[in-house]
């Protein structure tokens, strides 16, 4: 039986959850058949790289290390700068590539999420930009960074 390149029903837990995160109104088949269609598309795009190492250098690229934090304190609300746990880096870096797939328009869901990936994968496009901006912003707000034992 040759073994199909591209994630039928078991793929890593990466994917997997990513697929959750794709899914709406609980419809797992159309999400899977989203991320099975990206993968193909990737491979036709990249075609000297494995659309899974693309998948994970995307995700890679787009995870935040520091992200700021409202914290009130005498009456006044500081932006803290803190570290960003690693359950919520992926569940940030999964919105933003798909929030970015989605607010492009006129083409396949697939086709777009193909598109941020390999983006994102060489460290580009709107879902790079976002953890840019995150991070710029708590660079600007490192003054206020011994309020976090609070």
């Amino acid at each position: 039986m040759k073994k199909n390149l591209y994630i039928p029903e078991g793929g890593t837990a990466l994917q997997e959850q990513f697929i959750n995160c794709i899914m709406k109104r609980g419809k797992k088949s159309i999400a899977r058949k989203i991320l099975k269609d990206c993968f193909i598309e990737i491979g036709k795009q990249a075609k000297e790289q494995d659309p899974e190492r693309v998948f994970e250098k995307a995700i890679e690229n787009v995870k935040p290390s520091m992200e700021v934090k409202p914290k009130r304190i005498g009456g006044a609300v500081y932006q803290v700068p803190m570290e960003v746990k690693v359950h919520r880096q992926l569940s940030l870096s999964f919105r933003w590539i798909l929030d970015a797939a989605r607010g492009l328009k006129g083409k396949p869901m697939a086709k777009k999420l193909a598109g941020v990936l390999n983006e994102a994968a060489g460290g580009a496009g709107p879902a790079v930009k976002k953890k840019e901006d995150v991070h710029r912003m708590a660079q600007a707000n490192k003054a206020f960074a011994h309020f976090a034992k609070y």
